[in-house]
């Protein structure tokens, strides 16, 4: 299988040559069969072979050994990479593919090699001084791990910031800290995103409050900015617009035939996110031309028809671009591992034909295409009760926020007569 990427003899040779080389072999022959661009084993082997051989200078004789290898080879791979001097978030962000190959490998060659790290590589932050916070966030107050991750990034700022002003301890904090890292935190983030900043360090400090590490209970220190409910408008975007992203797309690519009918179901439908990589191929009803979404944010499914437009480009994807696999999942990634497409991806996705496309809009995402979706029901006077059932809404608050921008109500009542308003 080596000599399928690699040209040169002698190449080869030092591959094999390694303790390690069987080993390595097989990853590729892996690698091979799950997808992987050639590009991925010509940048994988290299680690690999290093790895292998710092293990050997270490003192690994047997492959059972190579687990007790992988940190320290890592952390000598940033030291040989230039990441000294760098804060302990970009080390993380620079070690995590290289941590993730040598566990690929040892996940292959170990049976009972325990692959259950998180992807993205990095460790929790303030892990040495405050090691249970995230146990006690999942265990006691049961968070989704969606939320933990949001933690995690936030604190993860918060130890960045400490540690560029000097106070790396928890124990050194004061009030004056904590509000310059709200400051500075936003000035990058909208007034939601600072809300969930400061909800998110009340709840941390308030733990370490409790568990002794603070003397002073800083969470009263900590005073989120006021946001009125419906202040806000729908980041909505014209048809004209909506038609501009879906041209955007080049549907003649592998990638472009899946996102486009992604699009399709964003605009067609406005659903969320999570419901379109939640789809399975069971949810097509193609006999009855029917599209059934099933356990959406308001707990219930819906079944839509399915418009001709919207099944052509499903069928497109279908036949000439899903991989061949055993699982049920709709949409998959375009790159290997081919595995089923996240929720966050979609939302990606949508991100990037918007900005492609030249479409400026706030916080723009597949959410764009939703509130452009529900934009066009309400100028359609449907009543609201209508249209938030058939977008799944969860209460009437959220429908009624798209009420601000009917221009034409808010005409009538400007030009009408003050008594008819009444």
């Amino acid at each position: 299988m080596l000599e399928r990427y690699f040209i040169r003899p002698a190449t080869v040779d030092r591959i094999r040559a390694c303790w390690i080389g069987d080993a390595i072999e097989r990853y590729v022959t892996w690698l091979s069969e799950n997808g992987y661009a050639p590009r991925n084993v010509f940048y994988r082997v290299p680690v690999l072979v290093r790895f292998g051989e710092f293990a050997c200078a270490s003192g690994a004789s047997q492959w059972d050994q190579l687990p007790a290898y992988l940190e320290p080879f890592v952390h000598h791979w940033l030291e040989q990479h230039g990441a000294a001097g760098q804060s302990e978030s970009k080390r993380q962000l620079s070690a995590r593919p290289v941590r993730n190959i040598v566990r690929q490998l040892l996940h292959l060659i170990i049976p009972d090699y325990p692959n259950n790290g998180r992807s993205h590589g990095l460790s929790d932050p303030f892990a040495e001084s405050v090691p249970h916070f995230f146990d006690f966030l999942r265990r006691d107050r049961g968070l989704r791990e969606a939320t933990v991750v949001q933690y995690q990034h936030r604190l993860r700022q918060l130890e960045d910031h400490l540690c560029q002003v000097g106070t790396p301890s928890l124990v050194d904090l004061s009030p004056a800290m904590i509000t310059s890292f709200v400051t500075m935190a936003g000035k990058s983030l909208d007034k939601r995103s600072v809300q969930s900043l400061c909800s998110i360090l009340k709840t941390f400090f308030r733990y370490l409050h409790q568990i002794g590490i603070l003397r002073r209970a800083l969470s009263q220190a900590v005073e989120s900015p006021r946001r009125y409910r419906l202040a806000g408008l729908p980041r909505s975007i014209s048809q004209a617009e909506v038609q501009r992203v879906l041209t955007a797309v080049d549907r003649r690519s592998h990638t472009g035939k899946r996102d486009y009918a992604i699009l399709l179901l964003l605009a067609t439908y406005g659903l969320r996110a999570r419901e379109v990589s939640a789809l399975r191929l069971e949810d097509i009803d193609w006999k009855r031309d029917r599209l059934h979404v099933r356990g959406r944010k308001a707990g219930h499914s819906a079944v839509y028809p399915l418009v001709p437009i919207v099944g052509e480009a499903l069928l497109d994807y279908l036949r000439q671009n899903r991989p061949p696999s055993a699982g049920r999942a709709l949409f998959f990634r375009a790159l290997a591992p081919r595995t089923p497409i996240t929720w966050a991806a979609v939302a990606f996705r949508a991100k990037h034909y918007l900005r492609n496309a030249g479409i400026k809009v706030p916080r723009a995402g597949s959410h764009t295409l939703r509130h452009t979706f529900v934009q066009g029901l309400v100028d359609a006077h449907l009543p609201f009760k209508t249209i938030g059932d058939f977008v799944g809404h969860r209460t009437p608050d959220a429908t009624a926020v798209y009420a601000k921008v009917n221009l034409e109500a808010l005409r009538e009542v400007a030009l009408g007569h003050g008594e008819e308003v009444l």
